[in-house]
């Protein structure tokens, strides 16, 4: 696993350009925060929100960051828009309190899937809420596995993008998996996004093409370019949310003679019924992150299958590294 690479810090880190740092947490995802902090070495920034009555979101900073280079952690899992509000609510308190840089750090970007209009009177969502996010006050953001590489020139201040591609290779690598093996790309859109993956584990490709309806409602499987049969066979996709085009895929290459079957995908959306989809398909590990919370529930429905990789260590090393002035890229070529 990637933790094997990114060892916690042994002292907390120093000051940097933007001053002290201070990592703060917003409701949706508090544990990974927590994470994070271990790997730092630092304690989380306590931080008050509520919502009132009438629905409205109070946030109040019980420690002031005047000076500080900001971290806030916030997915924007469910319920989405409230994450939303609260990301963005944050965000001012934090530029009110004249914090020395805010990061906004975005491990799952909601609305990435409109990212252009693909009909007509359609919104480019994904663009509107980088607008708001850098009118709030982000000096930066940090992010993973966007569902679309553009949506990173949609923002005006800096961006960095992290893959959990690398968490997935170590985990292969680690279990001998990449033996008799093949990488399979659930539809055309997630092809790059598996070549990358076979490219890095010296293993062939196949895609899968999937036709959806015009009111995408409705997915079909009708050609497999490539070859399975008798293979370990892994999906590779950046989100998992009713797990609709997952599990046709699964059961596709299944009946196309493939054995072992592995999902891999950074974000665990588990839209109903995502979590019974995907206990009765036959995927045989299922290979998520932790850049979202997974209910309970929701984990247990799916059974022994799932195994969740933490991106704690990954997101506290880039963190460090963006908090120093030290480059990110260079993590990974290292």
């Amino acid at each position: 696993m990637i933790t094997r690479r990114f060892i916690p810090l042994e002292v907390p880190v120093s000051e940097g350009l933007y001053g002290e740092l201070a990592v703060v947490s917003g409701s949706c995802h508090p544990q990974l925060a927590e994470e994070i902090c271990d790997y730092l070495r630092i304690r989380p920034t306590p931080i008050r929100i509520k919502k009132f009555p009438n629905e409205n979101i109070f946030v109040q900073l019980k420690q002031s960051v005047r000076g500080k280079d900001v971290f806030l952690i916030q997915p924007l899992g469910r319920p989405v828009n409230d994450m939303v509000m609260e990301l963005l609510i944050t965000i001012d308190a934090l530029h009110r309190d004249s914090a020395g840089r805010i990061t906004a750090v975005v491990p799952y970007y909601a609305y990435g899937r409109t990212d252009k209009k693909d009909q007509p009177r359609v919104p480019i969502t994904a663009r509107l809420l980088a607008d708001i996010i850098t009118v709030a006050g982000a000096d930066r953001v940090l992010t993973i596995d966007l569902h679309a590489g553009q949506i990173q020139g949609f923002f005006t201040i800096p961006t960095d993008e992290l893959t959990a591609r690398y968490l997935f290779i170590e985990y292969v690598k680690s279990r001998n998996l990449n033996r008799n093996a093949v990488v399979v790309s659930p539809d055309v859109g997630a092809v790059r996004r598996a070549r990358n993956f076979a490219h890095a584990l010296n293993l062939p490709l196949a895609i899968i093409e999937k036709r959806r309806s015009l009111d995408g409602g409705k997915t079909e499987m009708h050609n497999l370019i490539g070859d399975v049969a008798g293979m370990t066979s892994m999906l590779i996709d950046d989100e998992i949310d009713t797990a609709g085009t997952l599990t046709q895929a699964a059961n596709f290459i299944r009946q196309a003679g493939a054995t072992d079957i592995y999902a891999f995908a950074t974000h665990a959306v588990f839209s109903d019924p995502a979590a019974e989809r995907l206990a009765d398909s036959p995927i045989d590990h299922l290979v998520v992150t932790n850049s979202l919370p997974i209910p309970e529930e929701k984990a247990q429905r799916i059974g022994d299958k799932l195994e969740v990789l933490s991106v704690g260590p990954l997101l506290g090393e880039t963190i460090h590294r963006i908090h120093q002035g030290v480059s990110v890229g260079a993590m990974f070529e290292e």
